[in-house]
Formats: structure tokens, sequence, C-alpha cells
């Protein structure tokens, strides 16, 4: 059991300010449901893995993405095992689950308001597919390492022993090294002389080094999509669960406190603006130590993402030396739900993001403003 964290959002999902459970929704999933409705896109089943392709390219989720967990702490967690690991794609909307012979294809979807919200679709047989939004998730996507709202989760497990269901699990994010992240997955790429917890199983015991450049061989391969699980993919994930969760509760609180006195609610805001910019600037990031290199192709295409500015620079550049980023701004200052952000909050987290700007070295601080000017329409004055 988790204990609160000290930044937990502590009021009701479904107090009438939230409204979790009935209140409107804008995320890529309900989109995706309008066109299968209306005849617009159709999905091919495969008697391997389903609707997984047809899923994948609908919600426009790249395979180089592709993530392997064999930890068995999930909804279809009786069947995952390092034979058998459950395969995560995601972008920065959205991520979905595939268990091979499972029941369900399971979709974490960022809304703009609601935080993460939870669907399944059903992929046993060939039929009239839909994503159904489903509550029963929220026993463990709710808890003090999701920040008290619906969330995602980020665990680094420990190796089964015989006694045990599954090895001890324990939440990480971008303050934690190397060493403590990557149990319960598999990794393939390249972190240097950096040690990991990943790829602890029998199959690779006794060999000298645990690094992977393919899973194949590792177990039987039909259904999955790829044979990497990309450890750039692994850093660039754990960065953004970590910060959808804390944007989801800036939001939440602000609503929960709109009708309050401005004076009265400041320090709150103040607090909860410090901790979603020091995580949006990297200010507790754990460095690098040596190069991490992936080898699924997903660093140089995320690399090249953008909005760009007018030198041709982007909050998604990946350093992988020294850092992950090459420029210490979160890409999620882009999502809807940072612009979906009440006023008052918004204003908060600006003037501490200015604050932390400030006392950067010219050098690393004037590219990552002058990104902003060009490519975040509502910056204050301040920033220009």
């Amino acid at each position: 059991m988790s204990a609160q964290h000290a930044g937990a959002f502590r009021g009701s999902i479904d107090d009438p300010a939230i409204s979790y459970s009935s209140g409107p929704l804008d995320n890529v999933v309900l989109d995706v449901n309008r066109r299968l409705r209306d005849g617009s896109l159709k999905f091919a089943f495969d008697a391997r893995n389903g609707f997984l392709d047809s899923a994948l390219e609908a919600l426009q989720l790249p395979i180089d993405s592709q993530l392997l967990v064999f930890s068995r702490g999930s909804l279809q967690g009786k069947l995952i095992d390092d034979q058998n690991p459950r395969a995560i794609y995601f972008n920065d909307r959205v991520a979905l689950g595939w268990v091979r012979d499972g029941d369900v294809l399971e979709v974490a979807a960022h809304d703009a308001t609601a935080g993460i919200v939870f669907y399944t679709l059903q992929n046993k047989t060939a039929g009239t597919p839909e994503f159904t939004r489903v509550f029963h998730c929220l026993g463990c996507h709710v808890a003090g390492d999701t920040l008290g709202v619906p969330g995602l989760l980020m665990f680094s497990t420990s190796r089964r022993t015989g006694t045990q269901f599954d090895g001890v699990p324990r939440h990480v994010d971008q303050s934690d090294p190397i060493a403590q992240r990557f149990g319960g997955w598999f990794v393939t790429g390249s972190t240097g002389s950096m040690k990991h917890m990943g790829n602890d199983v029998s199959a690779l015991d006794g060999l000298p080094s645990r690094e992977l450049t393919s899973v194949d061989r590792l177990f039987e391969p039909s259904g999955y999509r790829t044979v990497t699980s990309d450890v750039v993919a692994h850093l660039v994930l754990t960065h953004q669960a970590g910060m959808t969760n804390l944007l989801t509760r800036a939001g939440w609180e602000a609503r929960m406190t709109a009708s309050a006195d401005e004076t009265a609610v400041a320090p709150l805001m103040d607090g909860i603006a410090r901790e979603v910019v020091d995580y949006m600037l990297f200010v507790d990031e754990a460095p690098l130590t040596d190069r991490v290199r992936g080898n699924s192709g997903f660093a140089d295409r995320f690399s090249k993402r953008g909005p760009h500015d007018a030198k041709g620079r982007s909050l998604y550049e990946l350093d992988l030396t020294h850092r992950m980023f090459k420029y210490r701004c979160s890409y999620m200052i882009y999502s809807p739900a940072f612009d979906a952000l009440p006023p008052r909050m918004k204003s908060a987290i600006y003037h501490r993001m200015w604050d932390v700007l400030s006392t950067m070295s010219a050098a690393e601080r004037q590219p990552i403003v002058e990104i902003l000017r060009d490519t975040k329409p509502d910056l204050p004055a301040s920033f220009k």
C-alpha cells in the first residue's frame, strides 16, 4: 500500500466541480468511436492479435513506442509473464495495452479536463467494435502515486520469488536514477555503463550482460508488432506519466477552489504550481551518467516532432547524454490539459516558470524562452 502523496488531491472525483463520472469529455477515443459508428472508420480483425493493428492506426500509436512488461500488476495479469508480456503503445494523448490471448484491449486516454479516462475494446471475436468507458481501473489508478486523481502508474518491480504472485513494485518517476528503473520490463537498447533492473528473467541468467538489442527468441513472437522495448520510449513515458498526473491535479484543485477568495487560495495555487513547474522544467531530474541509445527508431522520430520555432528548434528534441531532453522544458506544455487549466492556475504556473528560468544560465534559458515565444500563443507579457 502506498502512502498518500503529500501533494495529492483530497476531494471527491464526483464533486460537482469535477464530475469525473458524468461530465463532458474531450479525448481522442471519442473521435474514434464517432468514426466507427458513422462507418467512416472500419476495424479489421486479426486471428492472432484481434483489433490491435486497427486500433493502433486509428489512435495514431507508433509501433516504435512498444514497451513490453512482464510483471503482472494489471487488469489481465493472470495471462502475463516473461513468456507472454503485455505490450504498451503510446503517444502524448493516449496509451494502449494489449495482452496476447486477452479478452480486451485496454486504453488510457488523456482527457482535456477529466484526467486519464479508461476504456476497453472487446478483442476476442470479430464484430462491430467500440471502445467502452470503464471505471474498475480506478481501483488502482486513483492512488497516492497518481496524486489522488485518475492517472498513470509507472512501477519498477523486483524479481518474483517462489512464494510471491509477483515481485514488489516501486513507483518511479524522472527523479529516480536508472539503477532503480525498469524492473519487470524488457528493455532494448543501451544505457552504457548505467545498470538498471530490466530484463531480469531466467532466460538471461548466467549471461555476462542483460543488455538486449531485441526480444527475439526470448518468447514466442506471434501477435507482437515489433521485437523492441525501447529504452528511450521508457524514459519518455515515465516523464509523461508524472507530468500527466500533475497537470490533472492542478486543474482539479483550481476548479474546486474557483469560488474561493483569491487571497485565501493563493498559497495553495503557488504550492501546486511549484510541483508542476519543477517537474516540467526537470528541476528534480536524475542526471544521466552515460549515453542512452535506443534501437527502434523512437528517438529519431520523437526528436523531429514540433511545433518548431523560427530557428527549427523543438521541445521534443532529445539529449540522452547528460539528461533526457535537449531543452529543459516539457513538451506537455502543449497538451490540451495544460491549455484547459483555469486562468488562476495557469497564471501561477507561468509565474513560477519565469522564476525558475531566471535561475538558469542565459545560454540554457534563452532557447527555451525563444521556443515558447514562437510556439505558445498564450504566454504572459513577462515572457515576451
